[in-house]
């Protein structure tokens, strides 16, 4: 569980004496050997699917189009999926460790807050009142009810005076209404059930060049806004108190905080759905080999969850050969007994 005081702080630093250059070094060759494994996991995912490709036809059809069936699958459905998965995957794995830390609670990912539901409900509002039926308008419906959620939460929470319990608690409650408006929308309009059937699932398979122009501009803002706020975010993990003395802003770093996972998860949301526990078990994974230092922790889960949920889309892909299996339920199928292996070790219990 993450400290409140000074006096229970991990032997790790946080802010003040930096770690040992070897230290250092060690992590950084981390880094390189994880985004080594994101690329080779990208070179799977353009190169398996229902129609396997070889890496070398792979490789022509991204330098060289010569107008073959391969080079359409690759340039037309398998290039913009990944590009998708590595923009949605980021966008989860650095929502979920930013939640973690700004609510002090290690269980917390990108449902906590209500923004899912946020989106989600507004995706249902348009397609059933508003007539919506292309992936391209539920993206602006679902973002801006992940904002209108975030924002409503904060003031629930208690504006100036909010702590990580008031936003979790007003996250909670705002979820439980708006899946209560979902139901009774989705009862009452056939047509809105069989339309978002798919998308509340969670998956990939919709990938288009326009759904990541649309969603790359909010994503990119939000990865940046959220790596610049690992040092406060270093010292709020340590309590209220000890992060005051330490000259952090409490309320500008969790209202820059509650932006940045509003542009992330909320882009992420209207372009894939709801996917689970890339958010909530990535973070836990990159904490075991870094300790508790943001300034780590968020590149991490910048390239280590992307590897998880263009692993899981390949094996979706996989499994069921001819059709695929929707990202968002494989990544429930592995995170499940992962994510309980790892808090049941004795070192992620105390995080």
């Amino acid at each position: 569980m993450l400290v409140d005081s000074p006096s229970k702080q991990s032997a790790e630093p946080i802010s003040a004496a930096p770690a040992s250059p070897r230290r250092h070094a060690l992590r950084a060759l981390g880094l390189l050997v994880a985004v080594g494994v994101l690329l080779l996991v990208c070179v799977a995912s353009i190169a398996v699917g229902a129609k396997p490709v070889p890496v070398s036809e792979v490789w022509d059809g991204l330098f060289h189009n010569t107008g073959t069936g391969n080079d359409v699958v690759i340039r037309d459905l398998r290039v913009p999926r990944t590009l998708l998965g590595l923009l949605v995957g980021a966008a989860l794995g650095l929502s979920g460790a930013v939640m973690q830390a700004l609510t002090r609670n290690p269980l917390a990912e990108p449902g906590l807050l209500g923004i899912n539901a946020g989106a989600a409900a507004a995706v249902v509002t348009g397609i059933s009142f508003f007539g919506v039926t292309s992936l391209a308008g539920y993206v602006w419906f679902a973002f801006f009810g992940a904002a209108a959620v975030s924002a409503a939460v904060y003031v629930l929470g208690g504006s100036r005076s909010a702590t990580p319990v008031r936003l979790a608690l007003a996250g909670t409650a705002a979820s439980a209404a708006l899946y209560g408006y979902i139901n009774a929308v989705q009862l009452l309009d056939s047509a809105a059930l069989e339309r978002l059937r798919f998308w509340t699932v969670g998956s990939l398979s919709s990938a288009s060049m326009d759904t990541i122009l649309k969603v790359a501009p909010f994503i990119g803002a939000g990865l940046l806004l959220a790596l610049l706020l690992a040092r406060p975010l270093n010292a709020m993990e340590m309590g209220d108190d000890t992060a005051r003395a330490l000259g952090a802003h409490l309320n500008r770093t969790r209202v820059l905080a509650m932006v940045s996972v509003t542009l992330l998860c909320g882009a992420a949301t209207a372009a894939c759905g709801p996917i689970v526990f890339v958010g909530l078990m990535i973070p836990h994974v990159v904490r075991s080999f870094t300790g508790p230092d943001m300034r780590w922790i968020l590149p991490y889960c910048t390239v280590l969850a992307p590897v998880l949920l263009l692993g899981a889309d390949v094996i979706g892909r996989i499994v069921t050969r001819p059709s695929e299996l929707q990202v968002g339920i494989v990544t429930a199928v592995i995170g499940g007994p992962v994510f309980i292996q790892l808090v049941r070790r004795k070192r992620m219990a105390q995080l």
